[in-house]
Order: C-alpha cells, then structure tokens, then sequence
C-alpha cells in the first residue's frame, strides 16, 4: 500500500490581509473623508444679523411706547423756574402719572398755554380747585395762611400784588419760581387740567443737575 500525502497549495489570492487591499478602494475611502473634513461650514451672518434687527425693533418699539404714553423728554426754555430749572436744562416729564393720581401743590406740570395752545408752559401749582389765592407785595396767601416757599430764593421774589380768587372746579393756580420773569397765573389766570399733560418728574441734563425734579 502507498503512502498517501495531503497536499494543500493556497489559492492564487491568498489570505486576506488589509495591505493587499486594491489601490482603488483605498483612493476612494481616503478621497470620502477629505470631502467631509473639507465641507464648507454654514454662516451665521444671516442668524445674527436678523435677532439683532429684532432687538431694535423691540428696542425701538419699546422707547416708542415710552415717549408717546409715559415719559417725554423735555427741554426747558427760559428762566421763569430758576433756580429749580435752568434754561435748556434736559428732563423728563411723566404723562401717565395724573391717570394714577391727583395733581398736588407744588408739583411742577407741563401744559399747553391757554392763550395759544400751539406753545407749552412749564410751572408750579400754587392753588388747586376751591382755594383762595391772594399775593400782597409778593408774598403768597393760600387759604388765608402765608405760603412757605423755599423754592423761590429772595433774589427771585418781586413785589407784586394779586387781588384774591377763588380757583375755579378743574383747574389749577401757577407760578414761576423766578417770580420777577415769569408770566403765570398772575397774568392769565389759573389753568384747566384740559390743558396739563404731565408732571416734571426727573432732570438728566446737565449732569451736575441730574436727578429728581423738586
């Protein structure tokens, strides 16, 4: 009996092994990940640009609302409030706030003038609705009690004299506290609340006079 022999010859191919892998697969797969590391990035030009017109337009929404229903800036023009407004002092005048509550003695009201509505006056209520108002030689009666005035320094005050009214329903008696340049309620009588718009409420120009209007 003859010896028998197992022979084995590997194939033509031989074992896998990576490093024989063809060249063109090899380009192709090395090719794919240069596309993807070398996709273009996405702007964000557009993005950014538009939240930004948002923000001014709610920005500008907002101060809109402001000026035209709470506070407008105002620029004083004269000095019939000196000393406690300078002329061209900057300020805001608050719209709303006689909506929440009653205009008071001594608050200082924006109003439209009643001789020519086209121009505003700026001024300090003296008397309101029902008070008896008299000035002898320059000193204020309300009530038939003298009117302490610390706002109108000596230098300001004048001598004159104004025969007692009593203020009439819905309106208000005004005067400048630079009593010598003023043309107030001495002069055109005391003013309806139709015509006040607001309260003088804070100054921001200058900035040595920056702060609450008193």
């Amino acid at each position: 009996m003859g010896n028998w022999q197992e022979q084995f010859q590997p194939g033509p191919l031989g074992p896998y092994n990576k490093s024989s892998m063809p060249e063109q697969t090899r380009s192709a797969d090395s090719r794919s990940r240069h596309d993807k590391s070398s996709a273009p990035v996405p702007s964000r030009t557009l993005p950014v640009l538009s939240v930004w017109l948002r923000d001014l337009f709610i920005s500008l929404a907002i101060s809109a609302f402001i000026i035209v229903f709470l506070y407008q800036p105002v620029k004083v023009e004269g000095t019939s409030m000196m000393p406690s407004l300078d002329d061209q002092e900057r300020i805001f005048v608050n719209k709303y706030v006689y909506r929440l509550e009653p205009i008071q003695r001594g608050d200082i009201v924006v109003f439209r003038y009643p001789r020519d509505t086209s121009k505003s006056f700026i001024k300090r209520v003296i008397g309101l609705a029902g008070d008896h108002i008299r000035i002898e030689s320059g000193e204020v009666f309300v009530n038939g009690e003298a009117l302490e005035e610390d706002y109108v320094p000596a230098a300001y005050a004048d001598q004159r004299s104004y025969s007692e009214i009593v203020v009439p329903v819905n309106s208000y008696f005004v005067l400048g506290d630079h009593r010598t340049m003023s043309n107030d309620s001495r002069d055109f009588g005391p003013v309806g609340i139709g015509y006040i718009y607001g309260k003088a409420v804070f100054g921001y120009w200058p900035m040595d006079k920056m702060g609450r209007v008193r």
